[in-house]
């Protein structure tokens, strides 16, 4: 999220109390986890909406707000109304709508059973690695992928006598790594917009980090070598998968997102007209699903922008940025960008643990990922990586996790056995961190 145009030229006072209202909206929202989780409920950190945490914290800025109250409101309400807001939110709506479209067509499923017609029967881990990577990248979710992919990795695990904490780790590690890389993801939505960046750049950058990791991880997956099974024929609709790859290559392209999606819903409908019984209404409701779908992240962003816009007037996000200014001052100049490149890992990677929410992480740290990157001339490409790589990596091996919770319960294992098994996670984060730390900063 850039400066909303209402907030003054000059660099407000740094204040540690403006920040407060953060610090209560991720106590209530990480108190409400623990609290729950000690009761055996079962997606303990999802129980108190993100959106209703956050409310106290707005009343709670309002209320430390040095303006007048209708000043302040006024403030909030640019906030929300920040044209990177207002695109992100627009985004989110037509990637939830293609999501529920392509899915309601069949290309799920038919993208599944393309993706295990490939696996020879030998190779099964780095092979589900795989399926999982391509259709998390195609469909932008991690957790959609877990959820159509996890019930046949379980089955095939069981006939194969495969680890099912090693192969539930795999599918979290290749919907991760999907999640990372895919133009249609939230995370990838949030990074770009608030760090001003084109989507297919940050794509570009995510390579840099992510195609390393997966080939180690593909090596450590196939040294694994666990267990092999004859999978059964499948049925392959190369038609229904052509809408996930016309938006890969689109958007990789070049075209304007919004081109891109429209067509990608479109392309979607239109396949699901001429393969199945789908017909105008049908195509209709899927796309108000979709937007439904996308409601609590809808609604977040637009209530963090207000916070933010707040806590900047206030000074809270000054005063957080001359505390890293502090860390990054201690070391020789020409060390500033390496290092800010560093503190933007720690700070969305901090915000993930507490909010265990990879998307929400990002919208909240990405004003001050911003300003740190805009400081040390860090480019918008690489700032946006980062933060969408450091919070996947975190939300990938923390146990709280959804995906993590989600793939547990799949396979009926311990949360924590499964985000330990995450490989690709780990592998990523020692990645992220050796080329940050070695590659030239001359761009």
């Amino acid at each position: 999220m850039n400066n909303p145009k209402s907030t003054p030229q000059h660099c407000p006072a740094p204040s540690f109390i403006a920040l407060f209202p953060l610090f209560l909206f991720l106590a209530l929202f990480i108190g409400a986890g623990i609290y729950y989780q000690q009761q055996g409920v079962d997606f303990a950190f999802y129980q108190l909406p993100s959106v209703v945490a956050i409310l106290p914290a707005i009343i709670l800025a309002l209320t430390l707000s040095k303006q007048k109250l209708n000043t302040a409101i006024e403030t909030f309400i640019e906030g929300i109304g920040h044209a990177n807001i207002i695109a992100m939110c627009l985004i989110y709506l037509l990637a939830g709508a293609f999501a529920a479209v392509a899915k309601a067509t069949g290309g799920v499923d038919a993208t599944v059973a393309l993706g295990l017609s490939l696996i020879p029967s030998n190779l099964l881990l780095p092979g589900f690695f795989l399926i999982a990577a391509f259709i998390a990248t195609a469909m932008g979710t991690s957790m959609g992928t877990i959820a159509a992919v996890a019930p046949i990795a379980l089955g095939i695990s069981q006939q194969a006598d495969i680890d099912l904490a090693l192969m539930a780790g795999t599918v979290i590690s290749g919907a991760l790594f999907g999640d990372n890389l895919s133009i249609i993801s939230d995370t990838t939505i949030a990074a770009t917009r608030t760090q001003g960046c084109e989507m297919k750049d940050k794509f570009k950058e995510n390579l840099i980090f992510a195609l390393p990791a997966a080939a180690v991880t593909l090596v450590l997956l196939t040294l694994a070598g666990q267990g092999s099974a004859e999978l059964a024929a499948q049925e392959i609709d190369f038609l229904k998968v052509l809408p996930y790859l016309t938006i890969l290559i689109l958007a990789v392209s070049g075209l304007n997102v919004f081109v891109v999606l429209t067509t990608g819903i479109l392309l979607a409908g239109l396949t699901g007209f001429i393969t199945i019984d789908y017909s105008t209404t049908s195509f209709a409701n899927d796309i108000f699903t979709g937007f439904k779908n996308m409601q609590e992240i809808f609604i977040l962003s637009m209530l963090v922008g207000g916070l933010a816009a707040l806590m900047q007037q206030q000074g809270g996000l000054t005063f957080i940025s001359l505390k890293i200014e502090k860390v990054i001052a201690r070391f020789a100049a020409r060390q500033n960008k390496r290092l800010s490149e560093l503190g933007i890992a720690c700070l969305v990677s901090l915000t993930n643990a507490c909010v265990a929410n990879n998307t929400v992480s990002i919208i909240v740290s990405g004003n001050i990922a911003k300003e740190l990157a805009d400081k040390h001339a860090v480019s918008p490409k690489r700032s946006a990586s980062l933060l969408d790589i450091f919070s996947c990596v975190i939300q990938g091996i923390i146990p709280y996790g959804a995906q993590a919770l989600l793939a547990a319960s799949i396979f009926s294992i311990s949360p924590l056995a499964a985000a330990a098994n995450a490989w690709y996670c780990f592998v990523l984060a020692a990645a992220a961190v050796l080329i940050v730390s070695l590659r030239k900063h001359s761009s």
